[in-house]
């Protein structure tokens, strides 16, 4: 199943590169979040896809309307996409968003596919199978990385559209001293922290479920055995993520902070 996932999110980033180079209209959305033509392009065309590989398998997307939790609850699995996350990034044209499908069961993403449409590059994890990073050129690798242990110092994943001068002093009361920033958009923090390129993510303000679960398949899975610790759980009441800091071995409550 993996390779036809992998395949629909490079065919939905092949669609969201359409629009790219043209000019870029953009709809304000309820919640005050950006909506282009891209989104809904890539949407559409990962909602066709899933329905024709696992038809018997409910769908949540970003861009579609969220099922009652009395039917949601029911569920032993769903795919839940974000099919552009990082749309300020794809208006800036910095490079830095991606495509997100990730198949949850029960509470936990089994399966994640983050593809980066403007590189080429593909990131995915699968539980039992592990994590790995497939370049343009076509190699892949193996992404295993070591959770960090406080008290220490650490280089951490920032937002560029959602910095926050606080976090540095926040971290540094749970005994985590920054020693370096490594900027990124969208879901892409997560890759680097399981990637190796950067040791934590703190992200303290909000973010929904669709945002997180398909990178966070990829952070949980980037280990030889098992699975990493992550503090989010999935297919709540409330599809919005509370605060959370991913890299860490032990659970922080990061909303406290």
């Amino acid at each position: 199943m993996i390779d036809s996932i992998i395949r629909l999110a490079v065919e939905a980033g092949d669609k969201i590169l359409e629009f790219y180079n043209e000019n870029i209209e953009v709809t304000i959305k309820g919640d005050e979040s950006p909506l282009t033509k891209a989104d809904l392009a890539a949407h559409h065309h990962i909602l066709n896809g899933l329905r024709k590989v696992t038809p018997e398998i409910p769908i949540i997307s970003e861009e579609s309307g969220i099922p009652e939790y009395e039917t949601r609850k029911k569920w032993n699995k769903f795919w839940l996409v974000d099919p552009l996350d990082g749309t300020k990034e794809f208006i800036k044209r910095n490079g830095e968003f991606t495509v997100n499908i990730a198949l949850i069961e029960g509470d936990v993403p089994v399966l994640g596919v983050v593809y980066i449409p403007a590189a080429g590059v593909t990131y995915y994890g699968q539980k039992g199978q592990g994590a790995f990073k497939l370049n343009e050129d076509g190699s892949s690798t193996q992404l295993i990385t070591e959770e960090f242990s406080k008290p220490g110092s650490a280089r951490i994943v920032v937002s560029r559209s959602h910095g926050d001068d606080s976090t540095k002093k926040k971290l540094q009361s749970i005994g985590v001293e920054v020693s370096e920033e490594v900027p990124s958009g969208s879901s892409l923090k997560f890759c680097l922290v399981a990637e190796g390129k950067a040791d934590m993510y703190p992200r303290l303000g909000p973010t929904m479920e669709w945002d997180t679960a398909a990178a966070d398949a990829v952070y949980r899975y980037s280990t030889k055995n098992g699975e990493k610790y992550s503090p989010l759980k999935y297919n709540k009441e409330n599809l919005l993520n509370p605060y959370f800091i991913i890299g860490i071995n032990e659970y922080i409550d990061a909303q406290a902070l």
